[in-house]
């Protein structure tokens, strides 16, 4: 990494008050396969995806056990390049959904399955305690309102024993939010938000005042919720940058707790995310991100 490409005062956040992380990390679910449904990847370019997102100062790694495709497993991708782990590396996992027959996530484990899958992760990771670990509620659905209160004391457990050093939630909304930190303290949400979906702003700011970092999911769009390139292209030519630069800068600026993990299966697309860190977004190119089209 060279000096050009170091986090600058701002781009760094204390997970948990005790993990300092670049704010822009990588996200692995495309290491297994293009998209939700798409064919498998090829292993040795998601190594040197990897390879290369450390080199660039990523420091943050969010995946989950169910990230896979065939005999392509992103987690197995991660301790195979990365084994034995930089000592400031951060690797976030999620728990929660089920793989079906068909090899999608279905379903949601109830509390006494989670065990099991924590195991999972951390044999699959090559590791003795995962970082951070979110409890991810639903399925692709919108937050639904239900309970997280039984699984999450089930994780508190497992972190108690040891097994996990901070707890996060996912796709939750802010009663459930406090539900979890009701139990234990909450280190990070991560939900669906991008710089044209933002439906719940007062979740963000709960984390906020309690400076709980918020790591979107689709952070570049997706799903049935895509980026609006056409809103995003003149800042874009302004700042001689590309559109998903801009979409992450937007995250970095948008809020000092909000971490952007943009997710990518290609080297050339990694170098083009990673740009981001050198956005500066003025005042007046955030207003004309969020305005109205």
């Amino acid at each position: 990494m060279t000096a050009h490409d170091t986090p600058r005062p701002g781009r760094e956040f204390r997970l948990g008050q005790d993990l300092t992380i670049n704010r822009l990390g990588f996200g692995a679910m495309r290491l297994a396969r293009g998209g939700l449904y798409g064919p498998a990847r090829d292993r040795a370019e998601g190594m040197a995806v990897l390879h290369r997102a450390v080199e660039l100062g990523v420091n943050h790694i969010d995946t989950a056990w169910f990230y896979r495709a065939g005999d392509v497993a992103a987690n197995d991708l991660i301790r195979e390049a990365l084994s034995p782990y930089p000592e400031n590396l951060v690797i976030a996992t999620k728990v929660g959904p089920l793989l079906g027959p068909n090899g999608f996530p279905e379903g949601q484990s109830d509390a006494a399955g989670l065990r099991q899958l924590v195991e999972q992760n951390l044999t699959s990771l090559g590791l003795d305690r995962l970082d951070l670990v979110y409890l991810r509620i639903g399925g692709r659905s919108e937050a639904s309102g239900e309970s997280v209160g039984e699984r999450f004391e089930a994780l508190a457990g497992l972190r108690e024993e040891g097994l996990i050093r901070h707890l996060g939630v996912s796709n939750i909304d802010r009663a459930q939010l406090a539900e979890a930190r009701a139990i234990a303290p909450v280190a990070a949400v991560q939900n669906h938000f991008h710089v044209h979906r933002q439906q719940d702003p007062g979740l963000l700011a709960d984390c906020e005042a309690a400076e709980i970092a918020f790591a979107p999911f689709f952070p570049l769009g997706g799903g049935t919720n895509p980026l609006d390139v056409t809103r995003l292209e003149p800042v874009a030519k302004r700042h001689e940058a590309t559109v998903p630069q801009v979409a992450l800068a937007y995250l970095l600026a948008r809020s000092p707790v909000m971490l952007a993990i943009g997710g990518t299966g290609s080297v050339e697309h990694l170098g083009e995310n990673m740009g981001a860190s050198r956005v500066d977004l003025t005042a007046d190119d955030m207003a004309e991100l969020e305005a109205q089209g």
